[in-house]
């Protein structure tokens, strides 16, 4: 059934190689500022899908099962590219930030799992308020990564060295959601228990 909300979902879908094709040259500043314009139409994108379907009365399984998958693709792919490229790496601690974007990737692996299991046995878990702020700082953490490369002279000095403003609140707001990525984990996990023999 393909209405607007659901072909907003799967252009976010079809969108995400040109994304990435956009993020793999880590020092061509145009490219990245592309795809923080592409990256935020996205995230645009992905409020509007929903709004537009439960406003219109036209939310319908293929949307139900398309939108966390065209979510899930997205965040992704971009910290794989990002990663690969080197750009989840800060001082002092080098690229160990890459450590809060497995643990990001692995919690969705498990999550979806999880509610693949949970699915015949008609047990819903329903989404917290901490998922939706996991959610939230994980968004503005890619974005302002992206951004970070797009716009390089945006730094300023803290202490000994110079940090880049985007780049640094996105390596923040990483490690923010990876925090709240563990305790949502955790969350799921235990309703999950539950229904295990």
């Amino acid at each position: 059934m393909l209405t607007l909300p659901n072909i907003l979902t799967l252009s976010r879908i079809f969108t995400v190689p040109l994304l990435a094709f956009l993020l793999w040259w880590p020092n061509w500043e145009f490219g990245y500022g592309l795809a923080f314009g592409l990256y935020c139409l996205m995230g645009i994108t992905d409020y509007f899908d929903g709004y537009l379907a439960r406003s219109s009365g036209t939310v319908s399984k293929l949307g139900i099962f398309l939108d966390p998958i065209a979510d899930k693709i997205m965040v992704a792919a971009v910290i794989l590219v990002l990663t690969a490229q080197g750009i989840l790496r800060g001082p002092y601690v080098g690229d160990m930030h890459v450590i809060a974007g497995l643990i990001i990737l692995v919690r969705e692996i498990a999550v979806s799992g999880l509610r693949e299991f949970l699915g015949p046995l008609r047990v819903s878990i329903p989404v917290s308020k901490l998922a939706k702020w996991k959610t939230t700082f994980q968004m503005v953490s890619l974005g302002a990564l992206i951004l970070g490369r797009a716009m390089p002279w945006w730094n300023t000095p803290f202490g000994a060295i110079e940090i880049n403003i985007p780049h640094t609140v996105g390596l923040t707001t990483l490690w923010a959601a990876a925090v709240l990525t563990l305790i949502t984990g955790w969350d799921y996990l235990r309703v999950g228990l539950k229904h295990m023999d």
